[in-house]
């Protein structure tokens, strides 16, 4: 095996062997600072309270180009259940198992490889080549990518390109990029009413009984219809609870958590003044709290979609897709600054679920289709 595709492997192995539950990073970052700097790069940790964050560069001045991605991983339980123990990177019929080897530990690994082999090749490029790594991808997402952001645009530094390794792949290594991500808003929804007895209920006002009608307008409103780029916006409940769990009484209050993936053809705005504007029509008592976790962001232009096309293309002999399904990504930190992003991972049929894995064979490939994709926009 060519030492570059084994370091890919050994790296994937020892960054899964780190228990890093967002937000810890669990020494991750070390282990890429460790790496990079024997690569020569300039290393700055900006840790934010309790999260890790790493922001370390190769050369000087623009064009920019970003490997950008996250070491923690979602929790591992019930552990008992996995094959394997979940932070025991084991391998089983050409795949390495444990929790992060597809998101997104391995695309790290093949970042750090691809980045390696580049700078062997020749040292000398265009611009810089960075890499952002922050341990809050999984998690509330407010001290990691968000702050380096700020930090970086308060220095003036702009980034060009940026490749997230999310796993972006469906049935094959390459098949999807994601070029774009919907907007996610949270909203939790308390509905007032009465308690009392089951057996008076002429005395009581049953928020359930209260929000129902409003609940079944809100499911089939029709928020937009989409556009080519991104499905029509869709609002789910995702909780609903009322009650203490006693069946003869009538609880006093109903609290529901909704969320909205919402395409660029409405806004939070207008996603909040329809919904309250319709549970307004039902005369309803309540009260809503709005949460924004991004806005929707699209890369269509651009000199890296091309390249990435084309390493996919190279390498594999595939005609790539372009997507924005799927949750959030921190490119919706970094795409409103004016950076083209996309994502370009392994396959997703196993991020967060028990026994995750990785092929083997997709490691190694995505190692070189990185490297392709440098080689075309800093050489």
């Amino acid at each position: 095996m060519d030492p570059f595709d084994f370091q890919t492997l050994q790296l994937t192995r020892q960054l899964i062997s780190a228990k890093s539950v967002s937000p810890r990073d669990a020494g991750c970052q070390i282990l890429i600072a460790e790496q990079l700097e024997q690569m020569d790069f300039h290393i700055e940790h900006m840790p934010f309270e309790d999260v890790s964050n790493l922001w370390a560069c190769h050369g000087n001045g623009p064009p920019c180009f970003v490997f950008a991605g996250h070491t923690d991983v979602v929790p591992a339980e019930p552990a008992t259940e996995w094959q394997t123990p979940p932070f025991e990177p084991t391998t089983i019929d050409e795949h390495i198992h444990g929790r992060g080897a597809a998101d997104m530990k391995g695309s790290l690994a093949a970042m750090l490889t691809a980045t390696r082999r580049f700078l062997t090749n020749s040292s000398a490029h265009s611009g810089t080549l960075a890499f952002l790594i922050t341990s809050d991808e999984e998690g509330e997402a407010i001290n990691g990518t968000r702050k380096v952001m700020a930090e970086l645009q308060s220095r003036h530094i702009n980034l060009n390109w940026c490749l997230i390794g999310e796993p972006s792949s469906n049935d094959r290594l390459g098949d999807v990029i994601r070029t774009g991500r919907r907007g996610s808003l949270h909203a939790e929804l308390t509905i007032k009413g009465i308690g009392g007895h089951v057996a008076y209920p002429d005395n009581a006002l049953n928020p359930i009984h209260q929000a129902m009608p409003a609940l079944v307008a809100l499911t089939n409103e029709i928020w937009d219809t989409g556009n080519e780029f991104f499905p029509p916006t869709s609002m789910q409940i995702s909780n609903i609870h009322a009650g203490t769990g006693i069946l003869n009484v009538i609880p006093a209050s109903l609290t529901l958590l909704i969320n909205f993936r919402f395409s660029t053809e409405t806004n939070q705005k207008e996603l909040s003044e329809r919904t309250e504007a319709l549970l307004n029509s039902y005369r309803l008592d309540y009260q809503i709290t709005w949460t924004l976790s991004g806005n929707p962001f699209l890369t269509t232009d651009g000199e890296l979609i091309p390249a990435v096309q084309n390493a996919i293309k190279n390498h594999l002999d595939i005609d790539t897709k372009s997507s924005t399904s799927g949750g959030t990504s921190d490119g919706r930190f970094i795409a409103p600054t004016g950076t083209q992003v996309v994502e370009l991972g392994p396959r997703n049929a196993t991020i967060h679920k028990i026994d995750e894995s990785v092929s083997i064979r997709d490691l190694i490939s995505l190692g070189h289709i990185y490297e392709q994709i440098l080689e075309q926009l800093l050489r």
